[in-house]
């Protein structure tokens, strides 16, 4: 079960405040990849359990069934974060996002509870996903432990103003100060086989700003990103769809494999157009048919 969610196409992950009662009613109707409910910095002190209800309930509407949901808790060692994670565990949550991970023990003590709470509730073990966001100087330093501390991962993610602010920094439009901190969560995702999410544009209504932005760290090779503006998403969504020519030549690439295994059994290298074509080639093909088949295409 959690192999196949780990396989999921995350190019939009939405935040919807938790206390926000319209957002969290009705966010499905924006189809982004994944709708991610808020119960940790976007929800004052004085509305954290009046969220907490919210979120319980939207989670078991069922028109979410038919979206996937991730809920941003608050940390196991504040007030709030064993009810929170109590309720949306319960509440039958694909995927729980941890906030600011800064070691593997983290990641190991929000398992120990959410199996925990599985087993009380019902809920198969192990079928709660887990999401790390990193938003520390301390969480890149130890990205790799900690995408590698619990088969429940589905991805880690970069939170970007925390960590700016731990390097005494600011954002740029250019986020020269970000590419470290890229890099890192993307190497330390793709060696233990998960995903890779890039932390939210923060100026909402700049929209060549953000996609921009977007499309550097599509060119990193991010799965996705995280999204606070609907309005976002379909700009996302057309940014990781393919063209008319990238996809014919990905269906060509996958063609020409296909002939050459029923051919020889499985040849590791085939020719197209004189050129010789090897697995990794083969590898994005499909996965630019699979944004083709999700997308649709965008303008040359």
């Amino acid at each position: 079960m959690l192999t196949q969610r780990k396989l999921r196409m995350r190019r939009s992950m939405l935040f919807v405040p938790g206390a926000n009662a319209a957002m969290v009613s009705n966010a499905f109707i924006y189809q982004a990849d994944a709708v991610m409910f808020d119960l940790e910095d976007s929800v004052i002190l004085r509305e954290k359990d009046a969220a907490r209800r919210l979120v319980f309930h939207a989670l078991q509407h069922p028109l979410y069934r038919e979206t996937e949901t991730i809920v941003r808790v608050n940390a196991l060692d504040s007030a709030y974060g064993l009810a929170d994670l109590e309720a949306v565990v319960r509440a039958g949550v694909n995927i729980v996002r941890l906030p600011k991970t800064d070691t593997a023990k983290d990641v190991t003590d929000m398992e120990t509870e959410i199996a925990r709470i599985e087993a009380q509730c019902g809920r198969p073990v192990g079928s709660t996903g887990m999401l790390a966001a990193i938003e520390s100087a301390r969480g890149i330093t130890q990205a790799v432990h900690i995408a590698q501390a619990s088969p429940r991962l589905i991805g880690i993610a970069l939170g970007a103003e925390d960590y700016v602010r731990d390097l005494r920094t600011e954002r740029s439009p250019e986020g020269t100060e970000l590419l470290f901190a890229r890099c890192s969560i993307l190497q330390a995702a793709r060696a233990v086989g998960i995903q890779a999410f890039d932390t939210v544009y923060s100026q909402a209504n700049n929209d060549d700003g953000f996609l921009n932005e977007a499309a550097h760290i599509k060119q990193l090779g991010f799965d996705g990103k995280s999204l606070i503006n609907p309005r976002q998403i379909e700009l996302l969504h057309n940014l990781y769809a393919p063209t008319l020519a990238e996809r014919d030549h990905a269906q060509a690439v996958v063609d020409a494999a296909a002939a050459a295994a029923a051919e020889s059994e499985g040849l590791g290298v085939v020719s197209l157009n004189g050129k010789m074509v090897d697995s990794p080639v083969i590898e994005r093909a499909r996965l630019v048919l699979q944004r083709a088949a999700l997308s649709g295409l965008r303008d040359e």
